[in-house]
Formats: structure tokens, C-alpha cells, sequence
């Protein structure tokens, strides 16, 4: 009998989640409980970290687990890797769910590099307006270069004082296109800071950069090791016996 645990956090996971809802699977959504206020799920959800990879294969042997499926954010990447090392130690079957990584279309202005030290190195000395689109726990290096106008957008208020002064704007996106330009516009963004997310649900602040001739410092995704991968709900689907109803 399946049971299967999904390591979710994106729009992606709570499209699988809503799928297998449907299709009377048995499982549970783990959230990491980096968000406060996390979006509902269909499934019964668990929210926090399982304490290491100790804690995880503990948890699948306790809970019966059958499958795994880290969907996961790309930038995710100590969990990521736990899950390989946990699911190899129980011998339980992994797979991903995570979209390609964007790729520079025809008009784009990216720096691409490598980690978040490497973008904070390409920002210009001189004072500019930057959007760090790359989530709060990774902004602290920032405060090394604290001549620039930062505008930070966040899912929840933050709970502590910022390593830096800052222009915060909460919001859950997805974002339009026209919201993203707005935004831009009217505060004036000369750069932007961004991780190399993929799939559709962000890429809005990409096109709004590229029409207006704003260069985008993109930051890789971390290096993870191999495992099987697939980029939509169908897939996974299909990996657990089942037809997709949602086609994506």
C-alpha cells in the first residue's frame, strides 16, 4: 500500500498535493516551517524540520513511508540532500519534482554566478536600487555592501531587525507581469538580485527586468547529488501508478 511523503513549500508541491488529494492516495505534506502562515493543504501536513538525516529515516520507518517526493524549493539544498542520504538509508524510492532552470532569453541583462557571496561581489560600488528577490534567509551578506537602497519582498513580516535598512514589501505572490513592472518603476529599481528558481510562478520579475534594460545578477542552483527528477505532476503521478487529472 502507498504512503508517500511529499517535502513541499512551492506552488508545484501544493499542485501534486491537490492531485493526490484527488486521487485517494494516502499522504502527508511536510512543510519546512520557514513560513508562518503556510498556504492549506488538501492532505494531512506536519510543519518543521525533522532533525537531520537521523530524524528523517526515523520518521519514514515510523510513519510507514513509501515514497518520497522532495518538491522542494531548487535552493532547498541541505534538505535536498538529506533526502538522498535518508531514502538511500531506508531504501525508500526518491524522486524530484522541480522545474528546469531558466534560461537568458533574447534581451536579458543577467550576471550569472555562482552563490550569494558571488552576487553581492557584482553589485556596483556606486549607490543603487536593488531588488534582492532571493528570500529572507539569504540576504545577510548584503550588509556588506549597505551604500545600496534595498527592497526586500517577504511572505511573512520579518520577526527581527534586518542586517541592513531596507524598503520591505509582504506579499505571497505569484506576481503579473504588470505588478512587477509597477513595482519596479515605482521605486525606482536599477538592479536585481534573483535565484534561478525555473517554472512560471516567479519568472514574472525576470520579463519586467528585461523590458526595462535592468541587469539581473541570477544566481545558480546549488549542486545536488543525482537523483531521479521529473518536472511536472503528471510525472509523479505516473511514478505512483496513478493518471494525472491536472495534465501539468
Amino acid at each position: 500500500m502507498t504512503r508517500a511523503l511529499i517535502l513541499g513549500g512551492t506552488a508545484d508541491a501544493s499542485l501534486l498535493a491537490a492531485e493526490i488529494a484527488r486521487a485517494h492516495i494516502d499522504a502527508v505534506y511536510s512543510y519546512g516551517g520557514r513560513t508562518r502562515a503556510p498556504a492549506d493543504q488538501p492532505l494531512p501536513t506536519r510543519i518543521g524540520g525533522f532533525g537531520g538525516v537521523s530524524g528523517l529515516v526515523d520518521y519514514i520507518r515510523c510513519e510507514g513511508i513509501t515514497h518520497v517526493i522532495d518538491a522542494t524549493h531548487p535552493f532547498a539544498a541541505e534538505m535536498s540532500r538529506h533526502v538522498v542520504e535518508a531514502s538511500a538509508e531506508t531504501g525508500t524510492p526518491l524522486i524530484a519534482l522541480e522545474r528546469a532552470p531558466w534560461t537568458r532569453a533574447p534581451g536579458d541583462n543577467w550576471i550569472e554566478v555562482h552563490d550569494v557571496d558571488a552576487a553581492v561581489a557584482a553589485l556596483p560600488e556606486a549607490t543603487a536600487k536593488v531588488f534582492l528577490a532571493i528570500g529572507r534567509q539569504h540576504i545577510a551578506p548584503f550588509a556588506a555592501k549597505p551604500q545600496h537602497a534595498y527592497t526586500l519582498r517577504f511572505v511573512d513580516p520579518p520577526e527581527a531587525p534586518l542586517p541592513f535598512a531596507a524598503d520591505v514589501i509582504v506579499s505571497r505572490g505569484p506576481f503579473t507581469l504588470d505588478s512587477e513592472l509597477e513595482m519596479m518603476r515605482t521605486r525606482g529599481i536599477t538592479w536585481i538580485v534573483a535565484r534561478n528558481s525555473g517554472g512560471d510562478g516567479a519568472h514574472a520579475k525576470i520579463d519586467a527586468a528585461r523590458m526595462l534594460g535592468l541587469p539581473v545578477i541570477m544566481i545558480a542552483r546549488p549542486k545536488l547529488p543525482e537523483r531521479l527528477r521529473v518536472e511536472s505532476v503528471g510525472e509523479i503521478m505516473q511514478w505512483l501508478g496513478h493518471r494525472a487529472c491536472l495534465g501539468a
